[in-house]
């Protein structure tokens, strides 16, 4: 005999949904409100009128080509990012997907083990690694490649190869989660048709693997282009991205009106991204 449950009444769904309603309007709209609405502030130094919103800001950031060329530089940076991190992650979940040793549990903490570090530790580790005296540029002036120690720290190179070691785990969390819902089967089908594998790798496993390194892809970009603590060390003072421009406005020249423009341009470019990302994603699993 069967026990039928009856479906939660609507006053029981939204007494379950106030907590976390009443915690995201706290935390993440009404910021967001007030980030907007000090974006639309007078400029700095002059007397606020009362009712009155004005878009200096916004024409202060998008007249001005500096900004137009650290927000290519802020995608540049993403975008690279991705492009190294999605194809040397997702290796290493296929192997953590399909192995059936003993030890996966371990293997599987030690892949996502970095993420127990902090941030800034890790950065000031590549700092050493790459620095005029670090381990790099000790290996290749003492192999005789190089006869004195090249510049490798503070810039867009350093930058990227710390955020790509520090977003790995990320992807490869994500890309492991979508791994474990493939289907082996069908590649063993692929096999017996007649299938190379190489053919079963590009044709079964990459299309069905997609949606999770679409995933990666969008989890990495984002963390990349909202990262602050990197590109400040790693970059030396020379490297100029949105998220280093919002913490000098707020911090160095107090110019809030101006943080906040700068702020909401960036979630634009995040809603953009997400968009795009959405649209991609529905046409993959159509073509599934």
């Amino acid at each position: 005999m069967s026990v039928r449950l009856a479906a939660p009444s609507r006053t029981m769904q939204g007494a379950l949904l106030m907590p976390g309603l009443v915690a995201l309007i706290v935390t993440f709209v009404l910021p967001l409100a007030w980030l907007g609405w000090m974006s639309f502030m007078p400029p700095v130094g002059t007397a606020p009128h009362a009712g009155i919103l004005s878009l200096h800001a916004y024409k202060q950031v998008l007249g001005d080509g500096f900004y137009w060329w650290i927000l290519w530089r802020t995608l540049y940076i993403g975008a690279t990012t991705v492009c190294l991190t999605v194809p040397m992650a997702f290796p290493i979940a296929l192997f953590l997907a399909r192995s059936q040793s003993r030890w996966r549990g371990l293997l599987i903490m030690l892949a996502i083990a970095p993420l127990m570090t902090s941030t800034v530790i890790r950065t000031y580790g590549w700092m050493v690694i790459l620095s005029r005296h670090g381990i790099v540029n000790g290996i290749l002036v003492g192999s005789g490649l190089f006869s004195h120690p090249i510049r490798l720290d503070n810039g867009v190179f350093a930058t990227v190869l710390a955020l790509v070691e520090i977003l790995m785990p990320y992807a490869v969390i994500c890309i492991l989660s979508n791994l474990g819902r493939l289907n082996v089967e069908l590649e063993q089908a692929g096999a017996m048709l007649g299938a190379r594998p190489s053919q079963v790798f590009f044709r079964i496993i990459i299309p069905l693997a997609l949606p999770g390194l679409l995933t990666a892809a969008l989890l990495v970009f984002v963390l990349a282009i909202s990262s602050l603590v990197t590109p400040q060390l790693m970059g030396g003072g020379r490297v100029f991205v949105l998220s280093t421009e919002i913490f000098t406005a707020t911090t160095v020249t107090l110019d809030w009106p101006f943080a906040g423009a700068l702020s909401i341009i960036l979630l634009v470019l995040f809603g953009m991204v997400i968009f795009l990302y959405q649209r991609v994603l529905q046409r993959v699993e159509a073509g599934l």
